[in-house]
């Protein structure tokens, strides 16, 4: 039985396949030959990934991003199909689900709702809740750089404080457009904001709110 990491993994190889290597993606700057050797390197190249969170190693990151996105496309592709190298953390099962579900969720997401044509994606309650579970314990984490208080509200009353502070503003969403609207995609996550209407503003402008 596929894990919903593994179910996201080959959705969005799927996806980046069909859309060819220049289509847009919400990253700025990115095209998905870009994203997809982001993903690479994030899993294979663990040296050069760490620049996404060490500034002094950020130009590492850059030369293996330049060396993988000068592959071929459908290399690239492969390559997140069949995951990471043999002696990988991300092998383990445990480690799959708690650093890639998120990760293939929201690039999927990068991918096709950067497309003129896109429509909603229907997710079943239980990825849903899985999708909170892990983000709920990373809420401060991803929130730390919010301009105003921030809370996350479920649709069902659930909520996560990602960052303290007055005003304060709610922003009530489905699992999965949290996740979008916390992780800098804003002005493409489904959610409704209730709050001081400068504080509103100011969280909209804020391209990344934690990553």
């Amino acid at each position: 039985m596929s894990t919903f990491a593994q179910r996201e993994r080959l959705l969005l190889a799927d996806l980046l396949e069909a859309e060819g290597p220049e289509a847009p993606t919400l990253c700025e700057g990115w095209q998905t030959r870009d994203l997809a050797a982001h993903v690479v390197v994030r899993e294979r190249r663990p040296d050069a990934a760490a620049g996404l969170l060490i500034k002094q190693l950020g130009s590492r990151l850059e030369k293996a991003m330049e060396e993988f996105a000068a592959k071929p496309y459908e290399e690239l592709i492969q390559l997140i199909r069949t995951g990471p190298p043999r002696f990988s953390p991300f092998q383990l099962k445990q480690i799959d689900e708690a650093s890639n579900t998120i990760e293939f969720y929201v690039h999927t997401e990068d991918v096709r709702r950067a497309q003129p044509d896109w429509t909603p994606r229907e997710l079943d309650p239980v990825f849903q809740d899985a999708l909170w579970s892990r983000f709920e314990r990373s809420a401060r984490l991803v929130g730390r750089s919010a301009p105003t208080g921030l809370v996350l509200r479920r649709p069902n009353g659930q909520t996560a404080v990602a960052h303290k502070g007055t005003p304060v503003v709610t922003v009530t969403g489905e699992p999965s457009e949290l996740l979008l609207f916390a992780y800098g995609r804003q002005s493409a996550a489904k959610v409704e904001l209730d709050g001081d209407k400068d504080a509103i503003a100011k969280l909209h402008e804020t391209k990344q709110l934690g990553i």
